[in-house]
């Protein structure tokens, strides 16, 4: 596995690619909902396989306070440490833009992976895009 610094314009077909496939057709996600304007102002990474293949993909938003937002993995690629690798990413440049915290809206289905990164739940459940979410927060202090 690669991991990359991508660059929106140049990676929009790949980064697309990969949330469409996740958020759109597995979750059914509207894809009105999926690209936004906030994608050209956030920090993206790209996660491809051996072959070059787009497998993964995170953005992280500095002037949202350390906002990490569209994580996702390919269903084939789950569980071997994908999103792992992308969030320690996005943790790096939090802490060398001397962010403290860092925080996301997790599916409620995804809060445990979070939880084993060191995220905690500051939220109720809420509904988000038609899926139920909750905010949850890391400390990058420790």
């Amino acid at each position: 596995m690669n991991i990359i610094v991508a660059d929106f314009e140049r990676d929009y077909a790949a980064i697309r690619g990969v949330r469409f496939a996740v958020f759109v057709d597995e979750q059914q996600i509207p894809r009105e909902l999926e690209m936004d304007d906030r994608d050209v102002a956030c920090t993206h990474w790209l996660a491809t396989d051996e072959r070059g293949e787009p497998i993964g993909t995170v953005r992280f938003d500095v002037d949202a306070r350390g906002k990490v937002g569209r994580l996702a993995v390919l269903a084939h690629v789950r569980g071997r440490g994908v999103g792992r690798a992308l969030m320690e990413r996005v943790h790096e440049l939090a802490r060398t833009r001397g962010l403290a915290s860092v925080w996301c809206h997790a599916q409620q289905s995804a809060a445990p992976f979070y939880t084993r990164l060191g995220y905690r739940t500051t939220s109720e459940p809420f509904e988000e895009a038609g899926i139920e979410h909750v905010k949850m927060e890391r400390d990058l202090r420790t």
